[in-house]
């Protein structure tokens, strides 16, 4: 039961170039956003609990959206890199992968002079090469601990997650997205409940991941 949230120290073991734990904070992950429906939502509930958050963003949503990343930005958050077009990098080409990463580091640089320093591939699927890449790019890649499937819209199997297995170093994943938009809200206050009673932390990226 417990690896379906927590991936097994195995495949950690064989990742090394990959970031599942924090140093002894929590850190608060968000994948494929910015959306108009739910970023905006999800910042005020972050500002409310005085959370800095980092969010693995989707480039073409940054492209459709760039008010999103600019008030991402102007919080305080941190953006991450999450493929420009959410592709599956463990499918592509050489050439496809780099277009993936690099279009969306370039695009941050470009039209918001912001360097990007973390990567999480889209659904979490990751091999040898593509790992490597990423490093001789200079990125972290940032896996998780901490699965909570908000994505399937149910506050109960959040909630269970959290409860169960929420550690003082958990990277958790959320999502900014239409999938989790009716739970997304109660879910980080739940994260807050769980850590508070824990004596837990949580912490800003930089502090997590450096």
């Amino acid at each position: 039961m417990k690896l379906l949230y927590n991936p097994p120290l195995l495949l950690k073991a064989v990742f090394p170039n990959s970031v599942w734990n924090t140093k002894n904070k929590i850190l608060v992950t968000f994948d494929d956003g910015p959306i108009p429906e739910t970023t905006e939502l999800i910042l005020q509930k972050l500002d409310e609990h005085k959370i800095k958050a980092l969010f693995f963003c989707v480039g073409d949503n940054i492209r459709k959206y760039p008010f999103l990343a600019e008030k991402l930005i102007s919080h305080g958050h941190t953006i991450g890199n999450h493929a420009f077009n959410h592709k599956i990098i463990t499918k592509l080409s050489d050439n496809d992968f780099y277009f993936q990463v690099n279009s969306f580091n370039q695009f941050m640089k470009e039209n918001f002079d912001y360097d990007v320093k973390y990567f999480r591939p889209p659904h979490g699927k990751i091999n040898f090469s593509k790992s490597f890449k990423i490093k001789n790019l200079g990125m972290k890649n940032i896996m998780w601990s901490l699965m909570t499937y908000d994505y399937k819209n149910d506050l109960n199997i959040v909630k269970l997650s959290l409860s169960k297995y929420l550690k003082k170093n958990s990277i958790i994943v959320l999502h900014d997205s239409l999938k989790s938009q009716n739970i997304i809200l109660e879910s980080i206050d739940f994260i807050c409940e769980e850590a508070a009673k824990k004596g837990f932390g949580i912490g800003e990226p930089s502090e997590c991941l450096n």
